[in-house]
């Protein structure tokens, strides 16, 4: 955490808190904040293009699972034994595989097929493995204009979203509203974790 506070005091490369245009890439700040703050034990990420982010959160968490369906994912994972590891898979046979195996998830980011139904399948498909009080990170969530809701870009997943709002029994959501959107979600039954 002093790392990400340390920079607040020296200049830095432009990004959200440095720039008046803010990066589309603001996100990746916002969630290794939460990381540093949060440490969680299992970090899982769905969808990982180049791996930037979750190479930025290799400090913070003492496993992390990066789930990709395209193996070229994997060239840019720093690997860092007994901590990172590469999974390719579609997210489906992930879950499936959890139901076997299962491993509680502290932090689970949501960045793979953007289509309504994909993103509602793997909150869903992941969701018992989370932790309580785990934090469940959804991106593409607040696309600034239609032409971002193309299936290249943010597609719906903004839909998913409405959704997933309507019934907050066992978890409470929001979305910054700032494009490509990001949406926290924290799975609680009680407001206090003690």
């Amino acid at each position: 955490m002093l790392r990400i506070l340390s920079r607040f005091k020296k200049p830095v490369e432009p990004s959200a808190k440095t720039s008046k245009d803010v990066p589309e890439n603001w996100h990746e700040e916002v969630i290794e904040l939460l990381a540093a703050v949060m440490r969680p034990g299992v970090y899982v990420e769905l969808g990982l293009y180049e791996c930037a982010l979750f190479n930025k959160l290799i400090p913070y968490a003492e496993k992390l699972i990066g789930l990709d369906m395209k193996p070229d994912a994997e060239k840019f994972m720093k690997h860092v034994p007994g901590k990172t590891e590469f999974v390719c898979s579609t997210t489906d046979d992930f879950a499936e595989k959890l139901k076997k195996n299962p491993i509680q998830i502290d932090m689970l980011f949501i960045d793979a097929d953007h289509a309504k139904e994909a993103v509602l399948k793997d909150f869903y498909n992941f969701f018992p493995f989370v932790a309580p009080h785990g934090l469940i990170l959804l991106h593409d969530s607040h696309p600034k204009n239609l032409q971002y809701t193309d299936p290249g870009y943010c597609n719906d997943a903004y839909k998913a979203i409405e959704q997933l709002g309507k019934d907050t029994s066992t978890y409470e959501i929001m979305t910054i509203p700032k494009h490509p959107g990001l949406t926290l979600c924290r799975k609680r039954i009680t407001q206090l974790s003690w």
